[in-house]
Order: structure tokens, then C-alpha cells, then sequence
């Protein structure tokens, strides 16, 4: 047993500088996301594969509606982060999620018509795939100081993408067997496997991390303070409007890409856009998993944040420029790989570092309406501009793409930015941290 336990102690260390005391606390995060990410992949070909067989200007409304629903579902959750005990507000979150698919699994199973359904599905998937990532890397940052985070967010990231293999395997080889109402069922119940995991690791946080400071709530009363307290967090502090500016850039190019290769899947048949889709997500997590188990720390530790968060922007905007000279499917195929393993291997974890730095309440109020508000926000306004440029001026392939790779440069500098704020050695922590009576 002892030598089990010094080989799991030597691999961890050869990926990361990574302490013994905090071996356990890394498993079970990583074992969390792998299964949290597990359920989403299940999910996200089977509402992606609905899109192509709607208009652009469809899709776009349906965007718009997501970005309100998010914002309403934001509100409802900083009242629950000020009135749940803060022990039971996660593992509860996941629960709702579960519960949530299972209703749609249902009302699939027994509509006739399936259009409604599949909508409020496509929307509501959209909801989860923000808020229970956003959720979890809330809970990452409460759990592990900013020391610690610098050396293990990109072995946890790279659980993420562990989870983004099995899921798509599941639905690219079930798909077609199974049915879509079924992969709903299967999804929705895998959310309810990490609801022990958090409990331990809430235990392993002051027994092994000894990361339980006094200055902390206990964790078994709510956090308090006003329900919509995150919006004015973020408008408020230069700060957490970088960070969100990041995101909203990031969307952008994301919108970009995610439409030109809808439009271009359009002629095959949903299984069949189904099973690329899948495929696309297991080329995305076999790459992003060697980034954030071999790369993301090492360029943290030698090449400092703001190379490391400005990385993937620079290599989006060459993509883009390539793709702008060479407009073909395959290009585009190659840059969504790119861009998303980029994201989950190195400028996810990346800037989930960012939040280490503010306190709780600014983590479980203020992140949220970064990581979901601002995200919807980018959405619907890059949704309602792509549909403008291509069905409204006619613009092709290229030109979007040549545009697109404009607002990755800018997507760079906001990176760039956001790196050194975070390395500043003697900036004031006050103009950052905020307290609970905001």
C-alpha cells in the first residue's frame, strides 16, 4: 500500500511541484471534474447537433434568449449564495442540474412535437455549460490559495478534458442505439456522483490544505450579503472588468467559429453532425489533456501569467488570418480543435487563477456573472453580429474571418493586461479584495 502510495506521490510530482499533504485534495478534484465534464460532453453534441437545423437568425434568438435566462439564473443564485448554508450550496447546485435533465428526458419520451422541447433544450444545456464549470472553478479557488493554484489548476484543468473524452465516446458511440432522450437520462444522472466528492474535499481543505483560515465564514452559515451584490462587484472594480473583457473577447472569436462550421454541417443528418461534433470534442480533450498535465504549469512558473493567459489569443489570431487567405472546412475544423484545447489546457486554468486573488463572496456572486453573464452577453451580441455580417452584407468565409482576427488581437492585449496585474508585486490587495458588506 505504502509503495502504491509513493508511485501516485512520484507521478503527481513529476507533473507539477505538487506537495504530499496535497496529493489527496488533487485526486479528488480531478476525479470531480472528470466526472462533472463526463456528463456535460454526453450532453453538448446532442444540443449542438440540433442547430443545424434551425436559421442563423433562429439560433440567434435563441442565443438572445439564453443571454436573459443566464442573467435571471445568476440573480436567483446570489440569493441562494446569501441565504444557503455555504456546506450545501454546491452539492445542491448539481442536484438541480440532475433533476433538471431528468424532467427532459420525460417530456422527450412523451411529446409529439419536439421542437419546443428541443429548443428549451438547446437553451438550458447552454445555461448548464457555463454555471456548472463556472461553479466548480468557484469552488477550486476557495479550496487551494494562490500559491497553490499556480502549480495544480493545470493538472485539475486537465481532468476537464478526461471527462471531454469519455463523454463524446459515450454519444459518438451510442448515439445512433441509444437516442438522444436516453443520453439525457445518462447525463443527468452522473451529475449526482460528485456530490460526496465535494463533502470530502470541504473535510480536506482544513485537515490536509490546513487552508481553513479563521478569517473565513464557517461554512455552515450562508455567506450573506446582497442577493445581486456580483453585479456591482464587477462594475465597480477595474479588475474583475478585465477579466470579464477577456471573456467577452474569447466568446466573440468562439461565436465566430461555432456558426461557420453550423452553416457548414448543415446538409448532414443530425446523427451524423452528432457523431462529428463528438469526434471534434475527443480530438479537443486528447490535446488539451497533455497541455494541462505536461505544459500549463511550467509556462506559469517559467514564462510568468501573462505569457501564459495571452498564449492562445496570439495563435486564435494567426489561425484566423490563415483562415482568412485559406476559407475551407478543414481550416476551420483545425482552428475550433486548436482554440478550444488551448482553452482548456492553458488559458482556462489560467485565468481561474485570476479569482485566488478576491475573496468568497466576490468568487460565489461576482465570478458567475463574469463566467456566465458576460459570456451570454457575448453570445447574443456575436450571434445578432455574424448573422448581420453573413445574411445581411453577404460577407463570406474569409472576410469574417479576417474580422475575427481583429478581436483576437485585442482578445491578446486583454490577456497581456490581466497577466501583469496579476504578477504586480506590490499592488495594493485592498483595490482588489472586497468585503462582504459591498
Amino acid at each position: 500500500m505504502a509503495e502504491n502510495n509513493n508511485l501516485i506521490t512520484n507521478f503527481f510530482q513529476i507533473l507539477s511541484k505538487i506537495k504530499e499533504r496535497e496529493i489527496k485534495a488533487v485526486i479528488f478534484s480531478f476525479l470531480f471534474v472528470v466526472v462533472l465534464m463526463t456528463a456535460y460532453y454526453i450532453l453538448r453534441p446532442v444540443r449542438d447537433a440540433m442547430a443545424s437545423d434551425w436559421t442563423d437568425a433562429e439560433v440567434s434568438l435563441l442565443w438572445t434568449l439564453n443571454f436573459f435566462i443566464s442573467a435571471g439564473i445568476v440573480a436567483l443564485y446570489g440569493a441562494a449564495v446569501s441565504k444557503f448554508r455555504f456546506r450545501l450550496l454546491v452539492p445542491t447546485m448539481y442536484g438541480i442540474f440532475a433533476l433538471s435533465f431528468v424532467i427532459f428526458y420525460f417530456l422527450g419520451s412523451i411529446s409529439e412535437d419536439r421542437i419546443l422541447i428541443d429548443k428549451a433544450f438547446y437553451v438550458w444545456v447552454s445555461v448548464f455549460s457555463l454555471f456548472h464549470i463556472s461553479i466548480f472553478w468557484s469552488f477550486m479557488s476557495e479550496l487551494f490559495t494562490k500559491e497553490q493554484s499556480g502549480r495544480l489548476f493545470g493538472i485539475i484543468a486537465a481532468g476537464a478534458s478526461i471527462g471531454g473524452l469519455i463523454g463524446p465516446s459515450i454519444t459518438a458511440f451510442f448515439s445512433v442505439s441509444l437516442g438522444i432522450d436516453s443520453l439525457m437520462l445518462i447525463g443527468s444522472m452522473m451529475l449526482l456522483i460528485p456530490i460526496p466528492i465535494i463533502f470530502y474535499l470541504q473535510l480536506l481543505k482544513t485537515t490536509d490544505l490546513n487552508n481553513g483560515t479563521s478569517d473565513l465564514p464557517p461554512t455552515n452559515q450562508p455567506i450573506g450579503g446582497n442577493p445581486i451584490a456580483g453585479f456591482k462587484m464587477l462594475f465597480s472594480n477595474p479588475y474583475l472588468i478585465s477579466i470579464a473583457l477577456f471573456i467577452f473577447l474569447y466568446t466573440g472569436i468562439s461565436s465566430f467559429v461555432y456558426f461557420e462550421l453550423k452553416n457548414l454541417l448543415s446538409n448532414l443528418s443530425r446523427p451524423e453532425r452528432t457523431m462529428i461534433w463528438a469526434q471534434m470534442d475527443l480530438a479537443v480533450n486528447v490535446l488539451s489533456i497533455s497541455m494541462g498535465l505536461f505544459i500549463t504549469g511550467r509556462i506559469v512558473s517559467r514564462f510568468g501569467m501573462s505569457v501564459t493567459i495571452a498564449l492562445v489569443p496570439v495563435i486564435v489570431c494567426i489561425g484566423l488570418l490563415v483562415l482568412a487567405i485559406s476559407p475551407l472546412l478543414g481550416v476551420v475544423m483545425i482552428l475550433q480543435i486548436v482554440r478550444r484545447a488551448g482553452n482548456y489546457g492553458v488559458t482556462r486554468p489560467a485565468r481561474e487563477m485570476l479569482f485566488t486573488l478576491v475573496d468568497r463572496e466576490t468568487r460565489f456572486k461576482a465570478k458567475p456573472v463574469i463566467d456566465i453573464v458576460a459570456y451570454r452577453g457575448s453570445d447574443m451580441l456575436m450571434a445578432w453580429l455574424f448573422t448581420g455580417l453573413t445574411q445581411g452584407l453577404g460577407l463570406g468565409l474569409a472576410a469574417v474571418a479576417a474580422i475575427g482576427a481583429g478581436i483576437a488581437a485585442l482578445w491578446s492585449l486583454v490577456g497581456i493586461y490581466l497577466g501583469r496585474w496579476f504578477e504586480r508585486e506590490n499592488y495594493d490587495q485592498d483595490s482588489i479584495i472586497f468585503n462582504n458588506n459591498v
